[in-house]
């Protein structure tokens, strides 16, 4: 099996003449020149480099839906560098680094991770940023330092709850840094709710869409829209203008039985025109923290899936193949302990979360 850090340096694009050095002995690299991976369409379809929906969307999709597609969630740049210490600054879209339930590192910072000996993905470091009175959106500073000598590769996610609009990674003079060209292997491609857009990890690479990339070696695609989630025909012809391994439909946290009786199928259908023999998961919805004493919650849960089930029921009997369900129960654990408000999970909820989703995928990559 050839190694992850063969197969990296293999892909690895030709090395750029390198810029000067600022008054700190730092050389930038403009992250525009490297390439993202985890945007489904090509730069030159974007209002912004760093957004998830091409430019014709605005205007088809909800004003709310395309909102919330300028965030970065699942986006990743790769390198490989010998550099002891990495910086990076960037410039983001909102100055509100974090929200109540969700802390500046997951919203707004970088996580960095490296490959090990063994060819493991590892954590690094995660750029935590910091509130300032120039301008908060901007920000710069030591992603990484005192690092053991040696070449590695590195993944830096993108924040998940806020967009960038510059973005550059700094190493000292001397240092040797290329960028490694995204992947072409076949994404998945996650469409869903809050939690798949990121909410609550601690920072970007905790998300269950990042941990499941890393686990299975895929390259990933996050349409997660905070509360906005809904099955809808716009975003599904836009769903069946990609070319995944496999779709993860994850909606159920943003919608109610009749919505999903309404929805489910339709969508399935759309995206089978275009796509006849790709591997579709349909997702229930987690289980709030607090349904064990709130006796509407439960109902909801058990609407909802109810409704879904009799969806991938009736796709299956009418001869739509290659489907794979997976119950909701059980995604955070049944301690109550998984997430961060009752809703979003934490980040113990987003290892349980992936854990339930790994062999479900595994099965629909024929892994």
């Amino acid at each position: 099996m050839l190694s992850r850090q063969s197969g990296l340096a293999q892909q690895g694009a030709e090395t750029q003449p390198s810029p000067q050095a600022d008054a700190d002995g730092i050389i930038w690299h403009d992250v525009a020149e490297w390439g993202v991976e985890g945007r489904g369409w090509p730069a030159e379809d974007m209002e912004r480099r760093y957004a998830r929906l091409p430019a014709k969307a605005k205007g088809i999709v909800r004003d709310a839906v395309w909102g919330l597609s300028q965030d970065s969630a699942g986006m990743l740049t790769r390198f490989q560098t010998d550099a002891t210490t990495i910086h990076v600054r960037y410039t983001l879209r909102s100055s509100r680094l974090g929200m109540p339930h969700m802390p500046a590192t997951g919203v707004s910072g970088f996580d960095l991770y490296g490959l090990d000996p063994e060819n493991h993905w590892r954590w690094i470091s995660v750029f935590k940023p910091a509130e300032n009175k120039e301008n908060s959106a901007i920000q710069k500073g030591k992603l990484t330092e005192g690092l053991d000598p040696g070449r590695r590769a590195y993944t830096a996610y993108l924040p998940l709850y806020n967009g960038i609009e510059k973005l550059e990674f700094g190493f000292p003079v001397g240092a040797r840094t290329e960028p490694i060209a995204p992947r072409t292997e076949k994404p998945i491609v996650f469409y869903g709710t809050s939690i798949t857009h990121g909410a609550s990890a601690s920072r970007p690479g905790m998300v269950h869409t990042a941990i499941l990339g890393r686990r299975l070696d895929r390259p990933v695609i996050n349409l997660g829209f905070s509360g906005n989630g809904k099955m809808e025909p716009e975003v599904g012809a836009l769903l069946a203008e990609l070319d995944p391994a496999v779709y993860v439909i994850d909606c159920l946290p943003n919608m109610v039985a009749a919505e999903v009786a309404e929805r489910a199928e339709p969508l399935v259908r759309q995206i089978r025109e275009s796509r006849p023999d790709t591997p579709i998961v349909l997702v229930e919805d987690r289980t709030y923290g607090w349904s064990w004493v709130k006796a509407s919650s439960r109902e909801r849960h058990q609407t909802s899936r109810a409704a879904l089930i009799r969806a991938f029921d009736n796709l299956v009997a009418s001869g739509v193949k290659h489907l794979h369900y997976l119950e909701g129960a059980d995604l955070l654990g049944n301690d109550d302990e998984g997430t961060t408000d009752g809703s979003h999970p934490n980040d113990l909820g987003f290892v349980r979360q992936s854990d339930a989703f790994e062999p479900v995928l595994r099965k629909a990559l024929g892994a």
